[in-house]
């Protein structure tokens, strides 16, 4: 070992895409195959699905559109759409996005301009597509790599569609599990009542945030006394206590909402029981 070198030639810049590739869990966590809720794959939709929950919290478009055939996915939603000038920066270039900038995202649930960077470098085909001020801007990545852009009138109406399959090469043998999505997209919908999601063809949708979430996930004769449900400007709070639960165990949920500059809860909620 003592012979080992150790110079100048041993160091190495990677540009972004080479980075996110070469250490992909600093940005995913684990890869997996899609047998796990927290596998990497459902990590890359999520990164999608959050900026267009920017855009639903920002009061623009309550509809979600996601649809997962065999291992490509496209997510669309009806926002305001990504400035066309800039669309490619946004998915290709760190520290790049319009989360910096407070009067155009008030309350968002990413702040660091990262995750679509990580979704783009760890597809084998990335699209992005807005659509805004009767003008659409495609841009088609390979890994990362810029294969085609570009832009002509649009009569479709404003948003950001985004389709990608992730890249074999990384993601081994995976496949998307239904079950795990569906889980995903109803604890979006309970932490923002209001907004419908379709995935597949199925609508999933609350109106009364936490309170939905107790009452879908435990038996309404079970509650000792209906469910106290709280909302302000920025808290939700849902708690009720259980008759058939003798121990110290309360199915409680609280929801701490958007603050200026402050990150949202991120609905990786599991049943909501909490000892206290």
């Amino acid at each position: 070992m003592s012979n080992t070198q150790y110079t100048e030639e041993n160091i190495r810049s990677l540009d972004w895409r080479e980075h996110i590739r070469l250490r992909p869990g600093m940005y995913i966590g684990k890869l997996g195959d899609g047998s796990s809720a927290d596998d990497g794959i459902y990590i890359l939709l999520k990164e999608i699905l959050d900026n267009s929950i920017d855009e639903f919290v920002m009061g623009a478009g309550k509809t979600i559109e996601i649809a997962i055939k065999d291992q490509r996915v496209v997510v669309r939603d009806y926002g305001r759409g990504i400035p066309l000038g800039k669309l490619v920066d946004v998915v290709s270039k760190m520290n790049t996005g319009g989360k910096y900038d407070t009067r155009a995202f008030k309350k968002s649930v990413g702040l660091n301009g990262v995750g679509t960077k990580a979704v783009n470098a760890l597809s084998a085909f990335f699209k992005v597509s807005s659509f805004r001020d009767n003008k659409e801007r495609h841009a088609e990545f390979e890994r990362g790599v810029l294969s085609n852009d570009n832009e002509s009138d649009s009569k479709q109406r404003k948003g950001t569609r985004t389709e990608y399959v992730p890249d074999a090469d990384i993601f081994k043998n995976f496949r998307y599990r239904d079950e795990y999505v569906e889980r995903m997209l109803k604890n979006y919908v309970y932490l923002n009542p209001g907004l419908t999601i379709v995935f597949n063809g199925e609508k999933f949708y609350s109106e009364n945030g936490l309170k939905d979430l107790l009452e879908d996930q435990n038996p309404s004769e079970d509650f000792l006394y209906p469910i106290i449900h709280l909302k302000g400007d920025d808290i939700e709070v849902a708690i009720t206590h259980s008759k058939t639960q003798y121990n110290e165990e309360y199915t409680l949920l609280l929801m701490v909402s958007i603050l200026p500059k402050e990150v949202r809860i991120k609905p990786h909620l599991e049943r909501p029981s909490l000892k206290l």
